[in-house]
């Protein structure tokens, strides 16, 4: 699996909301996360989230 970067764009409870850098909307329980806040930069690489 490639690594693929994401921005994420709002939070809304218990769920982030993130766009890749292709456009893809994601959507992803919060608690799979690192802490992050809106604008943070994730990187999804071998079925880990890191921060940027």
């Amino acid at each position: 699996m490639e690594p693929a970067y994401y921005t994420v764009t709002s939070i809304n409870g218990d769920y982030v909301y993130m766009v890749s850098d292709s456009g893809i909307e994601n959507q992803v329980a919060i608690f799979l996360l690192p802490p992050v806040d809106v604008g943070t930069r994730l990187l999804f690489e071998n079925f880990e989230w890191s921060v940027v």
